[in-house]
């Protein structure tokens, strides 16, 4: 017999990257009085590590709860990125509805398509809340129709289609029903959620069962599992049964210790959980993703859907380099390792493998963005070490043929910068599927294009369309392989001999092309410091110093000027390395560098391809 609970609603919210979901989410908290009157509040407060913070993306999925009236909702802040898609497919499980953000003058956008059918797919109910009104160049009225029009396109029900649409600006902190309405808070979105979002469903005298969604890690208690009591009830120190739908083979009994709800910000212990409640549970050493828990006596799990398979790979390679171990706090290959394996208690997307040297691991994951946040993570963490080129990963189609990864992509770019985006997505394999005009002078291309052919794309792209191009991907599926991509025209400049680089050889050295250190820089030989204006590798020696006359004094170097190097970004480092170059990672510099070192071995190297 099933029974509603009225009390509570779960929601998901989801939006493109940089629509404003988490700045909404902050003013739900603050106005249902989760915080103080005089609590100090940081923006955005649900991006909780610094890198979220800082680039204003999210990563991780967050759970929070707010009171409203004398409903309790459990409201699930989702990440807009296509990398992080793995989080978001599972995450509405939980949930019984999603507000979908729009940004009043961006409309709906790739990455809003993507998690919207999913939801449209669960047969999740929508609340279409278009964000950020009080923009000047806001055009609500246009961005409701686009939303209408892309639900169309998505198949959804009549029941989605008569989906309510609010007005809002999460940074003023009120929502409307029409755009004329003169409103001072968030009550219409309260109410909304409320009204339109069905409560939870589930048979209360039924055995337990649970499904883990999400899964959290904490030093001290180590991994907790995430989810929604589907039926029954959950008590602390109750024996229970954790099977997987996709591992038929798994059934281990355990017990469980603690039992957590959302309340605001922070996890609140209680002693029971009822039907529709959203709990964090401790105390189950591995558990995962995908996990049901139920009553011993009525075992059942709950189907869920496979996460989706990693598509590219780099190496991480203890650093070997002439300057290893004096910058980095843990250097050696147990370290780096013992990390890479507590990244997967929490990051479900990423494979790590060991290879047949003991100091390469393989680590793949959902795209450059997946990777590159992780080592930006371990670089602050204090690690040292040493990453090779992004690769894709390839499968074989029945036929025993190559398949590769594709992604579809989506650019907006001014007119008058098409031609050129046009051009070089065609060299790297892009094959255009649409092109139309969108409002003010911009052009919207759709390509399919292999996702190698995206590695190092990001840099050309910014250039070419002079920082005003949008580009953003989702993945597509496999298909055969396109053929071989030239990536980079030009060669590098290296290093001749170690030690540092001195203003009279970077000077004769800034002719052959763009440096990317300056004087006083340490350097080894074999060490990138510099792209070649040719497409062959050059090598110098740039810790070169003028030979002393009587005549000449070293102070004749103070005339000469050097154009200022070029400061590459870790995503930037990592788009440039060629094959046959790493990036070598310290807490406090990024260098580029040959994989070998040695100019003899290095030739004959090249020789034998």
């Amino acid at each position: 017999m099933s029974f509603k609970r009225e009390d509570i609603r779960n929601i998901a919210i989801i939006a493109h990257v940089d629509h404003g979901k988490t700045t909404l989410v902050d003013e739900l908290l603050k106005q249902s009085g989760t915080f103080r009157a005089n609590q100090e509040v940081a923006e955005r407060v649900m991006d909780s590590n610094d890198i979220e913070r800082e680039r204003g993306i999210t990563i991780l999925s967050k759970n929070t709860a707010v009171h409203y009236k004398d409903t309790k909702i459990n409201i699930i802040d989702t990440p807009g990125h296509a990398d992080f898609g793995g989080e978001v497919e599972r995450v509405l499980k939980m949930v019984n509805g999603v507000v979908l953000l729009v940004d009043a003058f961006e409309g709906a956008m790739p990455q809003t398509k993507f998690v919207l059918m999913k939801a449209l797919a669960l047969d999740l109910p929508v609340i279409v809340c278009v964000n950020k009104i009080d923009r000047p160049e806001a055009r609500p009225d246009e961005v409701v129709d686009e939303v209408l029009e892309l639900l169309m396109d998505l198949d959804a029900s009549d029941e989605q289609l008569d989906c309510p649409f609010i007005y809002a600006s999460a940074r003023d902190g009120y929502a409307k029903y029409d755009v004329s309405d003169d409103s001072k808070d968030m009550t219409p979105l309260f109410e909304t959620i409320l009204n339109y979002i069905p409560a939870p469903e589930g048979n209360p005298d039924a055995g337990t069962q649970m499904l883990i969604s999400t899964i959290d890690y904490n030093e001290y208690v180590g991994r907790i599992g995430v989810g929604k009591v589907d039926n029954g009830s959950l008590k602390v120190n109750q024996d229970v049964v954790v099977v997987n739908h996709h591992d038929p083979d798994k059934k281990k009994k355990v017990k469980i210790s603690k039992l957590y709800e959302f309340e605001g910000l922070d996890k609140v212990e209680v002693k029971e959980a009822n039907v529709g409640s959203i709990v964090a549970i401790s105390g189950i050493a591995d558990i995962h993703i995908g996990d049901t828990i139920c009553a011993p006596d009525d075992v059942h799990a709950i189907p869920f859907q496979k996460i989706s398979e990693p598509t590219i790979s780099m190496n991480f390679i203890v650093n070997d380099s002439p300057l290893a171990g004096q910058e980095g706090k843990f250097v050696t290959s147990r370290h780096i390792r013992e990390r890479l394996m507590k990244e997967l208690n929490t990051d479900v997307s990423l494979r790590v493998e060991d290879t047949d040297n003991t100091d390469t691991f393989k680590v793949s994951g959902r795209g450059e963005l997946h990777l590159s946040v992780l080592i930006e993570n371990m670089r602050r963490e204090g690690y040292e070490f040493a990453v090779s080129k992004a690769e894709v990963l390839y499968h074989k189609d029945e036929n025993g043929k190559k398949t590769e990864p594709m992604e579809d992509c989506y650019v907006d770019v001014p007119d008058e910068f098409t031609g050129a985006v046009i051009d070089k997505l065609g060299q790297r394999k892009g094959e255009l599927q649409n092109m139309g005009s969108i409002a003010g002078g911009y052009t919207r291309l759709h390509f399919i294009i292999p996702s190698r052919g995206l590695i190092g794309y990001r840099g050309d792209f910014l250039t070419d369309t002079k920082g005003n191009g949008i580009m953003n991907t989702s993945f597509n599926g496999y298909a055969p392989y396109k053929g071989d991509i030239n990536y980079r025209k030009q060669g590098s400049l290296i290093a001749f001999e170690s030690g540092e680089a001195v203003t009279y050889g970077l000077f004769s050295a800034q002719e052959r092309g763009a440096l990317f250190i300056g004087p006083g820089a340490k350097v080894y030989s074999g060490m990138v410091i510099g792209q070649s204006a040719k497409p062959e590798d050059i090598e110098l020696n740039v810790c070169k110093k003028k030979h002393l006359t009587n005549t000449r004094t070293s102070s004749a170097d103070e005339a000469l000027t050097l154009t200022p190097p070029r400061q590459m970004s870790l995503e930037q480092a990592l788009d440039f390395i060629d094959t046959d170059e790493l990036l070598e990672i310290t807490p406090e510099s990024l260098r580029i560098r040959k994989k070998i070192l040695d100019p003899t071995l290095r030739k004959r190297a090249n020789m034998k391809k």
